[in-house]
């Protein structure tokens, strides 16, 4: 039996409903063996607090069937006891499957009129669920896709993303080894370079069938969608770009904000103690010491990255070059610079500005590396204007 329609969706439990969720999702088994056109059916759990549903049917009515069935009501049902946000469901295509033969896996039909038993195989379902992949606002607008910077996780976007949900389907996602992404997925050949996240970003707009979508990316993942947006240009014809730096070393003729020295001094104290460099990294990329707070926050969130996958890719970031890469952006920019930034100076994001075809250059009044965090509003606002 072919698959042609599938259901992707995340659970977020309660504190302390962690084991009743898994409980629940276990007893679900039975009654979903019962619905003759649900050919596949996985319960996941991706981390401490958050788990997945994904299923696949072999046309539209079977999709239908399900939500309209047992689970998806007790699911309902139970949405307030169990979870700590409304499940989040995601209806999708299958692209590719492979259905495993009965003669060849000892798996068969698990009652009459089933479909085997079976293992879903397509780039679609990886990327999703490798990078914790969220789809919220409206399904039929045009696709705006976040990108979190070095450390952090799709949750810096709290303040900014929902801005955006009552016009646009907005995705957003963690990048290996941070947030809910699977730390299992860290190839060190693959993620050597920032083409390999790249390569991740594009694995999820090919899951998610993106073109013609918008590209927001902090920090690194200005230049991780830099790249991304050379590479496949039909998916992102717009970037906006916050506190982009192509090149953190300084160099003759051009000021990165950053010595030779700096950079792996830096890099070495993050190595011998990941802990004492957040603590003391954080207040300084964050900027606003008024507001301590927000660099605490910052803190928290690089305490909550892999370490030995935060080592990497803070190498990865800080030693990568990508300036001749501007030029050969053909989607269209907007460079938010913030006023008085420690990790990327106005030098940097004006030489960003001047190097691409065709961007837009806003120099903020907030301070410090984070804006979505301490002025989301202007943030919000600059965007919004330039879309």
């Amino acid at each position: 039996m072919d698959v042609t329609t599938a259901l992707f969706v995340r659970l977020e439990a309660k504190p302390g409903k962690e084991a009743d969720v898994a409980e629940f999702l276990r007893g679900a088994l039975p009654v979903v063996e019962d619905e003759n056109k649900t050919v596949t059916w996985f319960a996941l759990p991706f981390g401490p607090g958050t788990f997945g549903i994904y299923d696949a049917f072999p046309d539209e009515e079977g999709r239908q069937a399900h939500l309209s069935g047992r689970v998806a009501a007790a699911l309902t049902g139970r949405a307030d006891e169990l979870f700590a946000a409304p499940p989040s469901i995601e209806q999708v295509d299958v692209l590719a499957a492979t259905l495993p033969h009965p003669e060849l896996t000892g798996v068969g039909p698990s009652r009459p009129g089933a479909g085997p038993a079976a293992v879903y195989s397509g780039r679609s379902m990886d990327s999703l669920v490798r990078n914790n992949v969220t789809v919220s606002g409206r399904s039929d607008g045009r696709t705006m896709v976040f990108a979190h910077g070095f450390g952090c996780d799709q949750g810096m976007w709290r303040h900014v993303a929902p801005a955006f949900e009552d016009a646009y389907r907005v995705v957003q996602f963690d990048h290996i080894g941070c947030g809910g992404s699977d730390p299992a997925a860290y190839d060190p050949g693959r993620h050597a370079s920032l083409d390999g996240y790249a390569d991740d970003v594009l694995d999820i707009a090919d899951a998610l069938d993106l073109t013609d979508a918008v590209l927001v990316g902090h920090s690194v993942s200005s230049m991780i969608g830099v790249l991304a947006a050379i590479r496949e240009p039909s998916r992102f014809s717009e970037l906006v770009l916050v506190t982009p730096s192509p090149r953190y070393l300084d160099e003759d003729g051009y000021v990165g904000g950053f010595a030779a020295a700096d950079v792996e001094g830096l890099l070495d104290s993050l190595a011998d103690n990941f802990v004492g460099w957040a603590d003391t990294m954080a207040p300084v990329v964050m900027g606003n010491p008024e507001r301590p707070e927000l660099g605490a926050e910052l803190a928290e969130s690089f305490c909550r990255a892999d370490p030995k996958i935060a080592e990497q890719f803070a190498r990865v970031t800080f030693l990568s070059d990508n300036r001749a890469d501007l030029p050969a952006v053909r989607a269209r920019c907007l460079v938010l610079q913030c006023s008085d930034d420690a990790l990327a100076p106005e030098s940097v994001g004006r030489y960003v500005h001047e190097h691409l075809p065709d961007s837009e250059f806003v120099l903020l009044a907030a301070t410090g590396h984070c804006p979505q965090l301490s002025a989301p509003a202007e943030t919000v606002a600059a965007i919004k204007a330039f879309l």
